[in-house]
């Protein structure tokens, strides 16, 4: 599941500097040699962001540092922002030393060190230090400005960035080549920052600039909280001595973890799902502007939070809130447009109240909701080959598949069910590969995050619906277990999934996270997927969600809208965004009351 970290291309210049001897007890081997032996010792490889020409931004970190819990000070390592070759060499010297020599023994009872060896490898491989070949500086413009991660010039900064806040390490060590080895700290620092610093040597003390180093301590990367953080310039042939002053400093200065960020992060993970849920349900779920999926299944989620409310005081539900949100759509003194996928699956909201109503009100919830299951049919009423409004993308999995199912349950009716059955088939054919992982439309290969999310919950929501005995559920079935195992190949070492299932290189997108998420736990809780395999799969996912929740709804890197794309970079470049938004939110809500309903059963078959 991870990968064996690899720096040839980002460090490529770099070999060759490290084919002579290295100061310190490491041994001069190549460098992607060197690192690709921390990822054998236990470390593990990640990546951060991708260049504009390509390259992936790596990082190696210890295990224990994805524990916001861990008593020992979490360290982050971040070179090569300048273009240098020096300072990477420095930092996977350091780590060699740190994590496999006898003498840092007694500091890893201490301290987590993990690094991003090059921030910047395009300008140290194109020798355009300190640009990185397309016009722009990663080692100054913090915090970045405009939207992540598409900048033309410098889309380093914003990968790193916001990385960094969501890493929300305690200590950040800026490394750059220099003159002479020279400690910097921000003269804005905290009194604890400055008071470790004042037992360096060679300390200088610096206004605050736009570099990442002055940023970190002053303002909230991710809007997560403050970092402290120190540069070091280093000299040529720099050994292990300033990382062991650094350490010693740290010790005798009483400077330790967590960091305000690390704190915020502790304070996400502390809440329940049920307190997620009421922090979500603030600003998600109150309004159905129009009948679309977002707004629809926000007000789901806020109905099934009502539900386990009314089921924990031993109380019947009262959906009259619910009912007054839909209620001119009830009257028909709005309509229900029917002119897109999204318009189909927002009807989800009439079919998830009929199944709780009675009466009159159940016999208008059913009508809204056959109103689109019907357009499955020709006028004749033979079925069509397919949901209308698919645009032969991914999505339409979800958008036409379970309003069919669900109509079918509502009516008794088996068309529903089987029109449900050809829409899926007929999507597969276009858009599942042989990975069984989806394209996002045949226009390009690339498994765009979300556009693998919705096929697994849709189809999830399929099978919710179709009976035991319909003649295409066994292969459903089988096609969902392989989806989800091809996702549980590419899932992260923090628990999420990326913009780009099976391209970790780019960013980690918090929606594909919430819906495949939710879906696994369904699965589990079916009797659909094998709950070894998948619940330690769902446990680091839902970890990361939290981690990703504030608690004023705010959500790290939603993907925004996102049509039909022609290359791998269109997928790279959609926007993520940070802060509040209602796709976001309402995937947020579909999965913590998954894992609110979940916990009673989870908790009793532990016993």
């Amino acid at each position: 599941m991870f990968r064996v970290a690899k720096m040839v291309v980002c460090l490529a210049v770099a070999i060759v500097a490290l084919s002579g001897e290295v100061s310190g007890d490491t041994e001069a081997t190549p460098l992607a040699d060197r690192v690709n032996g921390l990822a054998k010792n236990g470390l593990i490889s990640t990546s951060i962001g991708v260049t504009r020409r390509g390259t992936a931004i790596d990082a190696v970190i210890a295990p224990a540092d994805l524990d916001f819990h861990t008593e020992k000070t979490r360290i982050l390592l971040v070179a090569g922002a300048h273009g240098d070759t020096r300072s990477p060499i420095v930092a996977t010297n350091w780590m060699q030393w740190f994590y496999q020599h006898a003498d840092a023994a007694n500091y890893r009872e201490r301290f987590v060190l993990s690094a991003i060896p090059c921030v910047n490898p395009d300008g140290m491989a194109l020798g355009d230090a300190p640009h990185n070949g397309v016009g722009g500086t990663p080692s100054q413009g913090y915090p970045p400005t405009g939207g992540a991660y598409n900048s033309k010039t410098d889309p380093e900064a914003a990968y790193v960035w916001r990385w960094i806040g969501m890493h929300a390490p305690d200590l950040v060590i800026e490394l750059m080549a220099g003159d002479e080895i020279r400690w910097r700290v921000n003269s804005k620092a905290n009194d604890r920052l400055v008071r470790m610093a004042g037992r360096l040597n060679h300390v200088l003390a610096f206004d605050p600039d736009d570099s990442l180093t002055a940023q970190l301590t002053i303002t909230q990367p991710s809007e997560v909280g403050t970092i402290p953080a120190l540069q070091l310039s280093l000299t040529e042939n720099c050994d292990k001595s300033p990382l062991m002053e650094l350490l010693d400093a740290a010790s005798d200065s009483g400077f330790r973890g967590p960091s305000p960020a690390r704190l915020e992060m502790q304070r996400r993970l502390a809440r329940t799902p049920e307190q997620i849920t009421a922090d979500l349900l603030e600003h998600y779920g109150k309004q159905l502007k129009q009948v679309v999926y977002i707004q629809s299944l926000a007000v789901i989620g806020r109905m099934r939070h009502l539900e386990r409310v009314a089921q924990e005081n031993s109380q019947a539900p009262n959906y009259t809130p619910i009912e007054a949100i839909v209620e001119d759509y009830f009257n028909g003194d709005k309509p229900a447009a029917l002119k897109s996928g999204s318009d189909l699956s927002g009807h989800l909201i009439f079919s998830e109240l009929a199944r709780r109503a009675e009466g009159v009100r159940r016999t208008r919830y059913i009508e809204l909701a056959r109103a689109a299951a019907d357009l499955a049919f020709d006028e004749q009423g033979k079925m069509k080959s397919s949901m209308p409004f698919h645009s032969e993308m991914s999505d339409a999995l979800f958008m036409g598949g379970p309003i069919l199912a669900q109509v079918g349950t509502l009516t008794g009716e088996n068309k529903y069910y089987d029109a449900c059955a050809q829409h899926l088939k007929f999507m597969k054919a276009l858009v599942l590969r042989e990975d069984n992982l989806y394209r996002h439309s045949p226009l390009d290969e690339s498994a765009w995050g979300r556009g693998n999310g919705f096929p697994a919950l849709g189809v999830a929501m399929c099978l919710d619906a179709l009976p035991d005995d319909h003649a295409a559920r066994a292969e459903l079935l089988e096609g969902f277990q392989l989806h989800m195992a091809a996702l549980a190949r590419h899932q992260d070492p923090t628990g999420c999934w990326h913009q780009v299932i099976d391209h970790p290189e780019s960013y980690r997108e918090f929606t594909a996270t919430c819906m495949i998420t939710y879906v696994m736990l369904r699965g589990i809780s079916q009797g659909w997927l094998d709950d070894e395999t998948y619940s330690p799969l769902v446990d680091r996912a839902w970890y990361a969600i939290r981690t990703r929740i504030g608690k004023g709804g705010e959500l790290v890197d939603v993907c925004t809208g996102t049509g039909k794309q022609q290359s791998l970079r269109d997928y790279y470049d959609r926007t993520a965004l940070l802060g509040r938004d209602d796709r976001g939110g309402a995937m947020a809500l579909l999965v913590a009351n998954e894992i609110s309903d979940a916990q009673p059963r989870l908790s009793s078959e532990k016993k």
